[in-house]
């Protein structure tokens, strides 16, 4: 199949590169994905399709990284946006009443959420949360598994970032208990374990929780007094209305929430225990002039509501269980060459090292494709599933799917 079209992205790369770092920002540039081959601008989305400024049309598997969890230009929720701003405005000294309706609405469906506090993404809840459990226990040390954002406790890479910072930050390997029960007796200051009870390591399978290893995890953070901080960015409103959390009943003692919350609006929240959470009244400090605007607050509270309403995350589940289904009979023939990881929820495919295969070489024709195909996935990250995917949809997915094996794989 041809090589598509992509001159209008490459001119706008160019001239952005003149005034832009790196041109595009972070994981959204070129090198995340397959150079020459993947748009680099899009300018409009639909449904479950997107299009690019020379007009390609793809299937949307990435969501925006996961906010889409209903569909682009979804009206119920533009529309109440568009008609707050119309009566109300956007930007104001004091919070709006919907702050509180939407307090009450994460209370009702979050198991640990007795309070909460609304940010802009996902990094700034995240520490948040971080900063929260400093205060309320009086210790410094951090014990991490997964990724949380590009703040200097968390980034991955640490350019800029003082080396005191990362001494005060140690790490665990999900789904082995053994090694933060080390960490944690190594280490007796330590003020919180944060972790994705989903885990979803870039470029690495996603990975569910085994033997109980969630609860344990609860278990370990009790015994030592240490705060336990799921970071359900993208798990909240996703697996469970509730999060992970609800989903296998382990209740941490504060969480984190954004992506698909609103829909594709800039609102993420940290939520939890209220004797944890009120060291913001006095103790500790967070602010900021767009934290409260109320427009991403309406979204949020449309969006929460519509997933109620139509049974989304059912819907989603059962899409998710249709691709896994078909996969599941296609995958094994390619055993230690190609793994299909997520479930029903992270749909993600990683290659292995083989004697037969160069695995690079394979990885790239297989996302190539996915691209000439007009299918948008990346290669080093989940994808995800919306309300507004179609079977008609999952069904092209699944056939290019098989098609690409085929072709990168050799059978």
């Amino acid at each position: 199949m041809e090589k598509l079209k992509l001159n209008n992205s490459n001119i706008l790369y160019e001239d952005a590169l003149k005034v832009h770092p790196g041109g595009v920002l972070g994981i959204r540039r070129p090198y995340n994905f397959i150079r020459g081959e993947t748009p680099i601008y899009f300018k409009k989305g639909k449904g479950s399709k997107v299009i690019d400024v020379d007009d390609n049309e793809y299937l949307d598997m990435l969501c925006a990284y996961g906010p889409i969890i209903i569909g682009y230009r979804e009206g119920e929720i533009d529309n109440a946006v568009i008609e707050y701003i119309k009566n109300n405005g956007v930007c104001f000294s004091l919070t709006q009443p919907v702050h509180n309706e939407l307090s009450n609405l994460l209370n009702q469906h979050i198991p640990c959420c007795e309070m909460s506090l609304f940010v802009k993404t996902g990094s700034d809840a995240t520490s948040a949360a971080i900063r929260a459990a400093r205060s309320y226990t009086g210790k410094n040390k951090i014990i991490r598994c997964g990724y949380h954002g590009w703040h200097d406790w968390c980034v991955e890479n640490t350019g800029g970032v003082p080396q005191s910072t990362l001494d005060d930050v140690l790490t665990f390997k999900y789904n082995d208990i053994e090694t933060l029960k080390a960490t944690i007796k190594a280490n007796p200051d330590v003020a919180a374990v944060i972790l994705t009870p989903i885990n979803h390591p870039l470029g690495e399978k996603v990975e569910f929780p085994k033997n109980n290893f969630l609860k344990l995890v609860r278990d370990v953070c009790d015994e030592n007094k240490i705060v336990l901080i799921f970071d359900e960015i993208r798990s909240g409103f996703r697996v469970d209305l509730g999060g992970a959390q609800k989903l296998y009943n382990v209740t941490p003692d504060l969480a984190t929430f954004g992506k698909a919350m609103a829909n594709g609006y800039s609102i993420a929240a940290l939520v939890g225990k209220k004797e944890i959470m009120q060291v913001y009244e006095k103790k500790a400090f967070i602010s900021a002039t767009y934290f409260e605007n109320g427009i991403d607050i309406i979204a949020s509270i449309t969006t929460i509501n519509f997933l109620k309403k139509n049974n989304v995350l059912l819907d989603i589940k059962k899409k998710g269980k249709y691709i896994l289904d078909r996969l599941n009979s296609i995958m094994p023939k390619y055993e230690g060459i190609c793994e299909y990881s997520g479930g029903e929820w992270m749909p993600f495919f990683t290659f292995y090292q083989n004697k037969t295969v160069n695995y690079k070489l394979a990885r790239k024709n297989f996302f190539t494709n996915y691209l000439r195909n007009k299918i948008f996935i990346q290669t080093m990250h989940h994808s995800y599933i919306s309300y507004r995917h179609s079977y008609e949809d999952l069904d092209n997915f699944l056939n290019i799917t098989e098609d690409n094996l085929k072709k990168s794989i050799g059978f």
